[in-house]
């Protein structure tokens, strides 16, 4: 009986996952259809109706959305912007939780405490001294905004670092400092291998806020020069409040894409990541 009873409910719980699964996804199909549909038809027909012969334009709009907005150099500027910022966030985040950790110290729990505070500072309270701290110190620009996201980042990823530090074991450290290993082999030979679900998972999080981030390269970067693709998106609004519809579908397709097959590849680290930084110590 009670293994009946168990089957009915994994069963219940699996038609309302996939149910939750169809709204999820439901909005990333219309946005597919819509980019194989010419822009009149978008607006006239519908946005939720498939294409039909009439109004089926193929890859029409994909080109016209790379070639009008210069929309490749826009997925440069993403995707350097991206990668830059991810790293550095890695890289930094956990040193400083592995410092937070073993020194335990007044100063350490202190930075560790303004790291957490950092995460429930609305973004708005300091947008406009951070656009005036960037233009002076020469951070408006996609080689250097990666800077201001280490900051922005930092709390999120020194929490989930500090919360997987705790259950590593202090002797496999104080090992490796006996064979002959310095404190940056250490960490980079014995540490980072351990914290690779984590280093994964936290990787995914703030990948996909850095490259869907529309306000703060608005604020901070010249929008003449350099325009990542959110900011480029909104281009294709004209005058008069008219909207290239396809083109932008397109792009938007292309946005989501690489974030997509990005979270598919690693989406194993994910859980595991997240409850051994939440949960260990």
């Amino acid at each position: 009986m009670k293994t009946n009873n168990r089957k009915l409910s994994r069963t219940i719980a699996s038609i309302v996952l996939a149910v939750i699964c169809v709204f999820y996804v439901y909005p990333i199909f219309t946005i597919l259809i819509n980019s194989l549909k010419m822009n009149k038809a978008i607006t006239t027909t519908g946005v939720f109706q498939l294409p039909s012969a009439d109004n089926f334009v193929g890859l029409a709009n994909y080109v016209e959305g790379i070639t009008s907005m210069n929309f490749l150099r826009s997925f440069w500027y993403s995707l350097v912007i991206s990668v830059m910022s991810v790293v550095l966030i890695m890289l930094c985040c956990s040193m400083a939780a592995w410092y937070i950790i073993r020194v335990n110290g007044p100063l350490s729990k202190a930075f560790y405490y303004l790291c957490i505070f950092s995460m429930v500072v609305p973004f708005q309270m300091v947008m406009f001294t951070l656009a005036n701290t960037a233009d002076s110190l020469h951070l408006n620009n996609p080689y250097n905004i990666c800077i201001i996201y280490l900051g922005f980042g930092a709390g999120l990823a020194v929490f989930m670092f500090t919360g997987f530090v705790k259950g590593i074991p202090l002797e496999i450290e104080e090992a490796a400092m006996i064979d002959g290993c310095s404190p940056l082999q250490t960490f980079f030979l014995v540490l980072v291998p351990i914290l690779k679900p984590t280093i994964i998972s936290t990787a995914i999080l703030e990948t996909m806020w850095v490259w869907n981030d529309y306000l703060l390269p608005t604020l901070v970067l010249d929008i003449k020069k350099y325009r990542t693709i959110p900011m480029a998106i909104q281009y294709f609004r004209g005058s008069y409040g008219t909207v290239n519809m396809g083109a932008m579908m397109a792009c938007i397709m292309i946005d989501i894409v690489p974030i997509i097959i990005m979270y598919l590849v690693c989406q194993k680290y994910i859980i595991e990541g997240v409850v051994a930084g939440a949960v260990k110590g």
